[in-house]
This record gives structure tokens, C-alpha cells and sequence, in this order.
């Protein structure tokens, strides 16, 4: 039986050089290749074709999401499973809409990074009970937040690329009061404190 061919992708060697050991005491599983970004990854697709792709999400250059955009466009045949620091069911949630056939945390063990590996070959998903059950939740509570208008969604991408209020005010031709309402009433719809929490809910969410 070949060997189930592995690239892992994180932008910390120490935490790749760990997976990598784990992964390579298992005579079934081989890691070919240990990159520290997605752009990294893809120059290695150039001359690799491996089975699945490790993929942290949090990256310089090119992150896991845009990541997971290009595989399942341009290259099908390769499986992707996230594996993540982040247990908020809106990273979950939008990894598996781009394409990702599993989901991992970080402190997950060996067994189940094992299993997962093997279930995503066979042509299966894998995401764990607790991870499903944050996928869900996070469905359900998207589904249940009433959507941003055009003029909300106009501003909070000014405000994503750091536009200040008066800025934004004179770049839509609306007074600075305006764009404020627009801004508390995005923040009660996402139930957020402040524009930072804002802006990364929206983003979470894929509402911008």
C-alpha cells in the first residue's frame, strides 16, 4: 500500500518539525514537504502532488483561507485539513464553505491527527464532535444576524482598511454622525464592543 503523501503548512518550524516527527513515525504516512506559508505551498505544487496539505491558518503572505480558495479552485485532487489555535466556530464554519475536508486544533494528539489524516484520504470529513457542534452554533447564530445594509457593508470595508470617521464621512459625501449610527447599529448586529471586534466578526463571518 503507498504511502499517503503529506505537506504541512505553518509559519512556526518548531510546531512543523513536531507534526512532522509524529507523522513520520507512522510507516502508512510520509510528510514530503514542511513550508512556512501558502506561498511557499503552491511553488512546491510546481513539482509535488501530495494527497493532503496540513494548513495552519494564521500566516504571513498568503493565509489558510486564501489558501483553501486557491486549492479548490485550481488544484481538486489535493485534500485540505486546517489545523488552528482557533476554536470559534466561525473559523470552522468558513473552512469547511472553502473547501477544507477536516479541522484540527493545535493541542489535538497524536491519535486523532492520525485518524484524520487517514479519514480525509478515504474520502471522508473529519471534524470532531466539539468541532461540529462550534460549526453548527456558528451556522445557526450567522443565519440568525440580520445582514448589513449597502451603506454598512461601504463602510465597515473603510473602516477594515483603517479610514478614519471623518474620512469615510467625506469619501461617501455623509456627515461624520451618519457614518457613527451606521457604525453602532453593525456593532449591535454582530453583539461586538468596539470597531477591532467589528471589523474581525465581519471578516469571521465573510461579510467582508
Amino acid at each position: 500500500m503507498p504511502s499517503i503523501k503529506i505537506i504541512v503548512v505553518d509559519d512556526h518550524k518548531l510546531f512543523r518539525d513536531g507534526l512532522t516527527a509524529l507523522i513520520d513515525k507512522h510507516e502508512d504516512l510520509d510528510v514530503i514537504a514542511s513550508l512556512e506559508d501558502g506561498v511557499k505551498l503552491f511553488e512546491a505544487l510546481i513539482d509535488n502532488n501530495p494527497d493532503i496539505v496540513l494548513l495552519d491558518l494564521s500566516m504571513p503572505n498568503m493565509n489558510g483561507f486564501d489558501v483553501l480558495k486557491k486549492l479548490k479552485k485550481e488544484f481538486k485532487t489535493i485534500k485540505a485539513i486546517a489545523i488552528s489555535m482557533h476554536d470559534d466556530g466561525n473559523y470552522i464554519a468558513r473552512c469547511a464553505k472553502l473547501g477544507a475536508q477536516g479541522y484540527l486544533l493545535k493541542n489535538t494528539d497524536e491519535q486523532e491527527l492520525t485518524t484524520a489524516i487517514r479519514e480525509v484520504y478515504e474520502g471522508n470529513k473529519y471534524f470532531s464532535q466539539e468541532i461540529s457542534t462550534k460549526m453548527i452554533d456558528s451556522l445557526s447564530e450567522t443565519n440568525s444576524i440580520k445582514k448589513f445594509t449597502k451603506k454598512e457593508t461601504e463602510i465597515i470595508k473603510l473602516l477594515a482598511k483603517g479610514f478614519t470617521t471623518k474620512e469615510i464621512a467625506t469619501k461617501l459625501y455623509v456627515s461624520t454622525r451618519t457614518v457613527e449610527t451606521h457604525r453602532s447599529n453593525m456593532l449591535k448586529k454582530l453583539k461586538v464592543k468596539n470597531t477591532v471586534e467589528l471589523i474581525n466578526k465581519a471578516k469571521s463571518l465573510d461579510l467582508i
